[in-house]
């Protein structure tokens, strides 16, 4: 149809249709806005909003305790390994040197020094009882360690019985906000959705149609990006029906829309063929010249042919002859191409007046 527009017509509409597009964006971007607020309107859950507090909170502390027990016994074995590490080292070094003295004194065999012999071996026991203490006190603190860790773990096993429990109904608990807040999101789209399909029946031609396209296009996103991703799926069930319910709308309108076109063509073609080309505006036969098809019955006609003056397919008149300079021109030209006269408008004939 834009080839029969002019110029200036041209730049006006894609003007008009930029206006539609800039409506919608704005549209689209409140929209998005108050949607996006909508979770807003439920309160947020947590975990702690259906555990049993009561036996939730001693095992809790129990678990906190437990770490920090546990926690202080290891910084107190590490200090015990550091103690005992030092007692053996001791140890073993008298151990060494007792050994050497030992050898010697063998060898030479003085009595005198049963005295320093006796000395000797009660500082080697003396050593080997801090070895001992020192051993005792690591062990002591990896016990109270694993006692800690034993306690955390039964703990920790309780807790998660409960917090099983708990994120069951949780989890049940999101399914329903999560159903209310699509129900919200229904709510606000789909009126907006109905709106569209009115506005785009009854006013899309009408003089304010860049507004009518610019709602159009947003209730559709609105519809199919603010409103289906957010389907609940059980499964699939739910957006398949949803899936399958629209399409047999849209599909019954595009039915009924076909057999009403299909009456009315049948309908024009019975008529006339004046009265059937002063029912074709002038814009509508010109976009369909363009395209090579019939303006009455839109069927593709050979319009290169000379020889073809009227369609085919429904006999409506495509090409007359000037009634000043006889030249051949379209039947639904205003004005001759040849020689600028207008197109002369048949004149109704008079039926003469029957005697009797």
């Amino acid at each position: 149809m834009s080839k029969s527009l002019r110029l200036s017509e041209k730049w006006f509409r894609r003007g008009l249709w930029l206006v539609a597009v800039i409506f919608a964006s704005f549209l689209i971007g409140l929209g998005s806005t108050i949607v996006g607020d909508l979770p807003r309107v439920e309160h947020r859950l947590e975990l702690d909003d259906f555990i049993d507090r009561a036996a939730a909170e001693p095992l809790r502390n129990t678990i906190r305790d437990a770490n920090l027990t546990e926690q202080q016994a290891t910084r107190e074995r590490e200090q015990a390994d550091l103690k005992l590490l030092t007692a053996q080292q001791a140890s073993r070094a008298a151990r060494e040197t007792f050994a050497n003295w030992l050898a010697t004194r063998r060898a030479t065999a003085q009595p005198d020094q049963d005295t320093e012999l006796v000395a000797r071996t009660k500082a080697l026991d003396a050593l080997k009882v801090k070895e001992d203490e020192a051993q005792r006190a690591v062990g002591a603190q990896r016990q109270i360690a694993l006692d800690a860790g034993q306690s955390r773990q039964r703990a920790q096993q309780q807790l998660a019985e409960l917090e099983k429990d708990a994120r069951t109904r949780l989890d049940a608990e999101n399914r329903r906000v999560e159903l209310r807040v699509f129900g919200y999101r229904l709510a606000l789209t789909l009126p907006l959705l109905v709106i569209a399909g009115w506005l785009f029946v009854k006013k899309r031609k009408s003089t304010w149609w860049p507004f009518v396209w610019g709602f159009i296009y947003f209730a559709l996103f609105a519809f199919f990006v603010e409103l289906v991703p957010y389907l609940p799926s059980y499964g699939g069930y739910v957006r398949y029906a949803v899936g399958i319910v629209v399409t047999v709308l849209v599909g019954r309108y595009a039915i009924i829309a076909l057999n009403r076109y299909l009456a009315r063509q049948k309908l024009a073609e019975a008529q006339p063929d004046t009265v059937r080309r002063n029912e074709l505006s002038y814009d509508t036969a010109l976009a369909r010249l363009a395209k090579s098809v019939c303006p009455g019955c839109e069927r593709p006609v050979d319009l290169k042919n000379a020889e073809i003056d009227f369609c085919p397919h429904c006999g409506i008149g495509l090409f007359d002859h000037c009634h000043v300079c006889e030249a051949r021109k379209s039947a639904f030209a205003k004005f001759c191409h040849a020689c600028g006269t207008g197109a002369a408008v048949p004149s109704p004939q008079v039926q003469p007046a029957s005697t009797t």
